[in-house]
C-alpha cells in the first residue's frame, strides 16, 4: 500500500510541476508586456483620402436574430468612403435571422451602400466555409471580419487601415472591449479573462517579435495574405488561429493595436460560455497537432518556436487540472494519514508559480485597462475558481482533439443583453442549450472536494495548509456546475415567466 501511495504522490507532484510550467509562462508574458508596452506600432505612412484601399467587411452569422440588425447598422455606420467599402452579410441561418438580415440589407442598399446578403446551400466548413465563399467574390484589397456580437466604432477602419501601407503587413487585429462587462459576475469574470489575453498576451507576443493570432473578428486581413497562406480551412474549430500561424510561417507580419478597441457582447449564459471555451480549447489543440511539427522543423528563431509551442499547447493544462482534481484529495489524505504534514508546505512554491501567477497576470491587465486596485482584486478568487471549474468542459475538448474526434462548429448564442434592463430577456430565447450530463460531473467534483474539505477540517492545524487549494477547487466546480444546471434546467426561465 505504501508503494502505491508513493507512486500516486510522485505522479501528483509531477502534474503540479507541469502546471507550474504554464504558470511561469504567465510571468514571462507579463514581463514582456511591461518591457514592450510603450513600443506602440505606427504606420510607415498614411493613405491620402483618394488612395484609401477598397475594404470588404465580412459579417459571418448563423441564427443571430437578436443581434444581426445591430451589427449591420454599426458596420454601415463606419466612417469610410462609400465607394471603397463593400459589405457582405454571410448568412448561413436557418431561422428568422434570414428575414431580419435581408430587410436590414435592403434598407441600407436603398441608401446607396454596396451591401450583399449572401446565403449558401449548405454550411460546409461552417464559419471558415462562409468566409471562403465570400472571399471568392469580394472586391476589396483588404478584408475586415466581424462576428455578430460586435458593434464596431465608426473610426475602426480609418484607425487601423494605414498599417497596410507597409507591404509586409498581412493582418491587423484590435483589442476587444465588452459591452456588458457589468451585467453579472459571470460577465465580469469573462471580461477579466479576455483582458488578460488581449492586453498582456497579444501585446507581449506581437511587440517582442513572436507570433500572435487573429481572433476571428475585429481584425483586417490583406486578401493576398489569406490566399498565399492557403485560404480559410475548416479542419480545425479555430480557423482563425490556424490561418494566423500559416500566414506568419509564410513570412507575413501582423500588427496588434492594443489602444484601439472594438466592443462586443459577452455570453450571459454559463453554457454559452462553456460552448465557446470548448470550441477554443479543442481548436487550439487541433491546430497544435496540425502545425506544431511544421513550426518546430522550421528555421524560425527559438523564441518563436518556444512561444508557439506554449501558446498552442496551453489548453493541455485542463487535462492536467482534471488529473490534479482526482489526485489532490487523495494526496492530502495520504500525507495526513502518514504524518507527512510538512510535505503539504511543498505545495506553496507551486501555489506561487501557478496560482499566484494567474492573479498577478490578471491584476496587471485590469490596472492597464484603467480599473481601480479594488476592482482589479475583488474578482480574482472567482476568476481562479471559474478557470478551475471549466476544466471538465475543456478537458473533454482537449481529449476529443487529441484522439481526433470530429465535432461540428457550435456557435456562441448572443441575446443583445448589454445592461440590467434586459437582465432576463435571454431566458426566453430558443437558443438556450438544454440540460446534459456535464453539470452533474462538475457537481460530482465539487462533492469530491467537499468531502476532502471536511476531512481536512477534522484533522485540525496539521491540514490547514491544504485548505486553500481544496476550497478553491470546490468553489470552482460548484459554481460552474450549479449555474450550468440552473440555467439549463428551466428553473430560471419559469421564475422569469412568473415574475412577468
Amino acid at each position: 500500500m505504501v508503494y502505491l501511495e508513493t507512486i500516486l504522490l510522485i505522479f501528483y507532484f509531477s502534474v503540479l510541476v507541469a502546471l507550474s510550467f504554464y504558470g511561469l509562462h504567465r510571468y514571462m508574458m507579463t514581463f514582456l508586456y511591461r518591457r514592450h508596452r510603450k513600443d506602440n506600432p505606427e504606420p510607415c505612412a498614411l493613405y491620402g483620402d483618394g488612395a484609401l484601399p477598397v475594404v470588404t467587411v465580412q459579417l459571418p452569422c448563423f441564427n443571430e436574430r437578436y443581434v444581426i440588425e445591430r451589427l449591420i447598422d454599426a458596420v454601415c455606420g463606419l466612417d469610410y468612403p462609400r465607394d471603397r467599402l463593400e459589405i457582405q452579410v454571410l448568412d448561413d441561418s436557418t431561422d428568422d435571422t434570414v428575414q431580419i438580415a435581408h430587410a436590414a440589407v435592403e434598407r441600407w442598399r436603398a441608401l446607396g451602400f454596396d451591401i450583399a446578403h449572401i446565403q449558401r446551400a449548405d454550411r460546409t466548413g461552417y464559419k471558415a466555409g462562409a468566409l471562403e465563399a465570400g472571399l471568392a467574390v469580394a472586391r476589396g484589397e483588404l478584408v475586415a471580419v466581424f462576428d455578430a456580437d460586435f458593434v464596431p466604432h465608426p473610426d475602426f477602419l480609418t484607425s487601423a487601415v494605414h498599417h497596410f501601407n507597409d507591404p509586409g503587413v498581412g493582418m491587423v487585429q484590435v483589442r476587444w472591449d465588452h459591452l456588458n462587462r457589468d451585467h453579472s459576475m459571470l460577465t465580469q469574470v469573462q471580461s477579466i479573462m479576455l483582458d488578460g489575453h488581449f492586453v498582456i498576451e497579444h501585446t507581449a507576443r506581437n511587440r517582442s517579435g513572436r507570433f500572435f493570432n487573429f481572433n476571428g473578428t475585429a481584425g483586417i486581413w490583406r486578401k493576398i495574405t489569406i490566399h498565399e497562406a492557403g485560404g480559410w480551412q475548416h479542419d480545425t474549430l479555430t480557423e482563425d488561429l490556424d490561418l494566423s500561424y500559416r500566414a506568419q510561417l509564410a513570412g507575413w507580419r501582423f500588427v496588434y493595436l492594443k489602444d484601439i478597441v472594438s466592443p462586443a457582447e459577452i455570453p450571459v449564459e454559463m453554457n454559452a460560455f462553456k460552448s465557446q471555451q470548448h470550441r477554443w480549447a479543442k481548436g487550439s489543440i487541433q491546430t497544435a497537432r496540425k502545425l506544431l511539427p511544421r513550426i518546430l522543423r522550421s528555421d524560425l528563431p527559438f523564441k518563436i518556436k518556444m512561444e508557439a509551442f506554449t501558446h498552442l499547447s496551453n489548453n493541455l493544462a485542463y487535462l492536467l487540472m482534471i488529473l490534479l482534481s482526482v489526485m489532490m484529495p487523495l494526496a492530502t489524505v495520504i500525507r495526513i494519514h502518514r504524518g507527512w504534514t510538512e510535505s503539504l508546505l511543498v505545495d506553496l512554491p507551486v501555489f506561487f508559480m501557478a496560482t499566484f501567477s494567474v492573479c498577478f497576470f490578471y491584476l496587471v491587465s485590469q490596472r492597464e485597462v484603467g480599473r481601480s486596485l479594488w476592482d482589479s482584486i475583488k474578482f480574482l478568487p472567482i476568476v481562479l475558481s471559474v478557470g478551475i471549474g471549466l476544466s471538465v468542459n475543456n478537458c473533454k475538448a482537449v481529449v476529443e482533439a487529441l484522439v481526433g474526434y470530429e465535432t461540428g462548429f457550435v456557435r456562441t448564442p448572443k441575446y443583445a443583453v448589454t445592461g440590467s434592463d434586459k437582465a432576463h430577456q435571454w431566458l426566453k430565447s430558443q437558443y438556450i442549450k438544454r440540460l446534459d450530463m456535464m453539470p452533474m460531473v462538475e457537481l460530482g467534483f465539487a462533492l469530491w472536494f467537499g468531502v476532502a474539505v471536511v476531512y481536512a477540517l477534522s484533522q485540525g492545524l496539521s491540514a490547514m495548509a491544504s485548505l486553500p487549494f481544496l476550497l478553491l477547487f470546490q468553489l470552482g466546480f460548484a459554481y460552474v456546475g450549479l449555474l450550468s444546471w440552473i440555467q439549463t434546467s428551466g428553473l430560471l426561465r419559469r421564475a422569469a415567466a412568473a415574475s412577468t
